[in-house]
């Protein structure tokens, strides 16, 4: 099994080839993600099998358990030189067609991040898994020998790092990225632009070897949960799982004929040699 970390994999192409707004084009944007996915289905489905297009969902569940959880993001999209409301009605169209008309099951579950779909299939992975994005918080999941990831950026495989530790040292460290602090600041700290509380490397490196209770007084340890619940990729709830599991055990393949006339429609004709390949 081969997972899309979609958006990540949609973002990164527009960030690489993409220079202005005049540029994000709805054919530019559809060519440049079926080329990727191509290439990656060529490059990896001989070891790895078909790809899994792993959505995120408009509303994730950690945004109900922590309000601050990616708050700025909505600020730097806001501030930022590229139209992202026009970026992500593209991206949504494009996932809407690759489930009406490729062979690929598309999963999106209500609350879910990809994140948590991919976590789900990693876990409990009994054949070779390929992992593609950067996102360094699928580290975690190689505790499990048959998962792989592989960084759509730094064109490599992500490895070398003991998983254990890494999970640990970043529920210590938060992440700044999703908007969750150290385990010595505030909720707010990100929001209200507060210094967060530094915690220096030779203690970062007690800690690890460490259970919370032997180094956490009761401010860290309720801040050292707060983060565990967010970045530990076991902890998404089980009904949120469920309907993973059932939507895609029963998910309805489209198989492969509705390709030639999608290739048609959206005149994709530096691709349409390559239609059997999809």
């Amino acid at each position: 099994m081969i997972l899309v970390d979609f958006n990540q994999v949609c973002i990164s192409n527009i960030m690489q080839d993409i220079k202005s707004n005049s540029d994000i084009e709805e054919d530019l944007v559809r060519h440049m993600i079926l080329s990727s996915l191509l290439m990656y289905k060529q490059k990896f489905s001989q070891q790895y099998g078909e790809l899994t297009i792993c959505c995120d969902s408009p509303k994730s569940w950690r945004k109900e358990v922590f309000p601050f959880y990616k708050a700025n993001r909505k600020n730097y999209r806001e501030s930022s030189d590229f139209d992202w409301k026009k970026i992500f009605l593209i991206l949504n169209k494009i996932r809407n067609e690759l489930r009406e008309s490729f062979p690929y099951r598309v999963i999106e579950v209500e609350g879910a991040e990809a994140d948590d779909i991919i976590a789900n299939f990693a876990v409990n992975a009994k054949q070779p898994l390929l992992i593609l994005s950067s996102d360094k918080d699928f580290i975690q999941l190689q505790t499990n020998p048959n998962v792989k990831q592989f960084s759509i950026i730094q064109k490599k495989y992500l490895n070398g790092v003991d998983p254990t530790n890494y999970l640990k040292q970043h529920i210590i460290k938060g992440d700044r990225g999703d908007g969750i602090p150290n385990i010595l600041s505030d909720d707010d700290t990100f929001v209200s632009q507060k210094r967060q509380s530094k915690i220096v490397t030779a203690r970062l490196n007690s800690w690890i070897n460490m259970e919370p209770n032997e180094f956490c007084n009761d401010r860290m340890y309720r801040n050292y949960c707060r983060n565990e619940q967010l970045v530990d990729l076991n902890k998404t709830p089980s009904d949120i799982i469920d309907k993973i599991v059932d939507l895609y055990q029963n998910y309805k393949d489209n198989g492969r004929s509705k390709l030639f006339n999608y290739f048609v429609k959206h005149k994709l004709k530096n691709l349409m040699e390559h239609i059997q390949e999809f």
